[in-house]
């Protein structure tokens, strides 16, 4: 589940969790657009958020068992766009109204949402859902890749580089790679670390053309899901049969799925980031492939072997060097309400690893 969440210094991204765990902020949005206060604890809500992002890729599985991929992803997005929708009239918000906006917000949705739910859940067929939870880690690894690309102002240091041959290495423990990948299937793995890829791809996306809006971030978020869930609701129907029986259980995940997944998570780690930071906030991404794992192992019954506990940490090892060392030249400090708000579902920046 990828949540997106941008440096302080960096423009924000839409929404890790595959699920991650990625909604769309704007440094532009007016401060009283942030999210309340809550008298939950931080640190409960912090803890809260690392186990519905965890235990998305368990939801997937489980939805995947009665309804087609793309029909899974469709009702996340339905759901978890009802969740931001209701807040966003509770609050007397309203939707974007520019059609650049508008534009934009159908090209990261695409990126952050419909194409990265879908590959996850369509992996989730033929991989454990441990490790696609593990793949989704590797969305910081990614991030840098393309933002040495594509975002001058991130220049590489030798830590970074050692943070990203270190976490591409510790996929190739997960996936047993000395011997022939310990039979997990390929097509399943690609599909669920192009998903990850992609959560980059829309971070950069958005960081070049929706920060600066003036729109709230509750108000690109739910724009981006609802823009998101039309396209589903167009392409699915043609990809996949429609459903010809109810499901308890699948429904009920998809629900879960969506509603805390994609909708509460996204609200819950935007409260975050306006408490205690972005940086703080976007631990509670490297929880979820432990989550995730543990999850599958206990509940779905997925067998682990070492290698997997083992390459998850080195994977994660390499995604936290790839924040340290990177040139903040030129780069203009921000207040806490300017800093973005992540991507429904699935993990912080690229460099933070989600939804």
């Amino acid at each position: 589940m990828t949540t997106v969440t941008p440096r302080s210094s960096s423009a924000p991204p839409l929404t890790p969790t595959a699920d991650s765990p990625s909604s769309t902020p704007a440094s532009g949005a007016p401060a009283t657009a942030g999210p309340r206060s809550s008298s939950l604890d931080w640190r409960i809500r912090f803890g809260a958020l690392a186990l519905v992002w965890g235990f998305s890729f368990l939801f997937m599985r489980l939805g995947t068992d009665g309804y087609a991929p793309l029909f899974v992803s469709f009702g996340r997005m339905l759901f978890g766009t009802a969740v931001l929708a209701l807040v966003l009239v509770l609050r007397r918000g309203r939707l974007p109204r520019a059609r650049r906006t508008w534009a934009h917000l159908t090209v990261a949705a695409f990126l952050l949402n419909v194409l990265p739910f879908s590959l996850f859940a369509y992996s989730e067929l033929t991989i454990p859902s441990s490790l696609a939870g593990i793949c989704n880690a590797t969305t910081p690894l990614w991030g840098m890749v393309l933002s040495l690309v594509a975002l001058s102002e991130d220049r590489p240091t030798r830590r970074r580089f050692a943070g990203l041959l270190l976490g591409f290495a510790g996929v190739l423990i997960v996936l047993g790679a000395w011997k022939g990948f310990s039979g997990q299937d390929p097509w399943g793995t690609a599909m669920a670390l192009t998903a990850s890829a992609s959560y980059a791809v829309g971070w950069i996306y958005v960081k070049r053309t929706l920060s600066g809006t003036g729109e709230s971030h509750l108000s690109l978020s739910t724009g981006q899901l609802l823009v998101g869930t039309v396209q589903l609701a167009v392409i699915a129907p043609l990809a996949a049969p429609l459903p010809s029986s109810f499901h308890l259980v699948p429904v009920l995940a998809i629900a879960a799925l969506g509603a805390l997944g994609t909708g509460l998570a996204m609200l819950v780690q935007y409260g975050l980031v306006a408490e205690v930071g972005p940086t703080t906030a976007a631990l509670s991404t490297y929880f979820i492939p432990v989550v995730a794992t543990a999850a599958g192992a206990a509940l779905l019954g997925e067998r682990l072997s070492w290698n997997t506990p083992v390459g998850a940490a080195v994977v994660l090892a390499g995604a936290a060097l790839t924040q340290t060392g990177a040139s903040r030249t030129g780069r203009p400090r921000r207040t806490r309400t300017e800093d973005a708000a992540p991507p429904p579902g699935k993990a912080p920046r690229p460099e933070h690893v989600r939804p």
